[in-house]
């Protein structure tokens, strides 16, 4: 399901972090991770910050296998994932579609709740606005969907940890805040609204890990 237009939390407050580049499961943290360590909470947010001004410049997540698979995941969660069509890219909350990738729709659905949640990773405006100027994103094409998704993924604090150990009902509770979907560590919604669950969503995971991982590189 779809986060709700009223909720001011669904849009997040915080800024994002960087991007990451791991050939898989990296075993090591980094500089930045050692440093953010190292300063407590505090310090955590300052790099956060020096870091999302850099990936902003750099402009683009690396999409591995693993973070495809992520991705997909989140979809699926969604309702957007429509046997892997392009088409759940222009997927409307409630399921109607529209046409036009230039720009968020920002159209306003109202079917049980009242959302104007839209694309893939039924992104709310204001949530869009961010990621976009953040990245310098400068329409709604599917790619620049997915480095929004990345974008929110790290901003909650779950990418790092996702790209050292995989998917894991830890990260999916840190991105319940993110995708109203997506369950807490107690299985449900952080929003209480509909919810997966968290061992579907692995294995829904896991399958398409295995799928990504299979196709011809180059």
């Amino acid at each position: 399901m779809a986060l709700l237009l009223s909720l001011p939390l669904a849009s997040g407050q915080l800024p994002g972090a960087g991007r990451l580049q791991p050939p898989g499961w990296g075993p090591g943290l980094g500089q930045r991770d050692a440093a953010a360590a190292a300063t407590g909470p505090g310090g955590r947010a300052i790099a956060q910050e020096a870091q999302a001004a850099k990936a902003a410049l750099a402009n683009l997540y690396t999409i591995t296998p693993e973070r495809r698979a992520l991705l997909n995941t989140i979809r699926y969660a969604e309702g957007t994932w429509l046997g892997g069509s392009r088409d759940g890219y222009r997927v409307l909350f409630g399921g109607a579609h529209f046409v036009d990738l230039a720009r968020h729709p920002q159209l306003t659905v109202t079917n049980g709740y009242s959302s104007a949640a839209a694309g893939a990773y039924q992104f709310l405006p204001g949530t869009w606005n961010e990621a976009a100027r953040r990245l310098r994103l400068n329409d709604f094409r599917p790619a620049n969907q997915d480095q929004a998704a990345l974008y929110l993924v790290e901003k909650r604090g779950a990418l790092a940890r996702f790209d050292r150990h995989g998917l894991s009902h830890d990260v999916l509770a840190r991105l319940a805040k993110e995708w109203a979907s997506l369950p807490t560590l107690q299985g449900g919604s952080y929003y209480g609204q509909p919810v997966k669950d968290g061992n579907d969503l692995l294995r829904f995971f896991n399958a398409e890990l295995s799928r990504q991982r299979a196709q011809p590189t180059g």
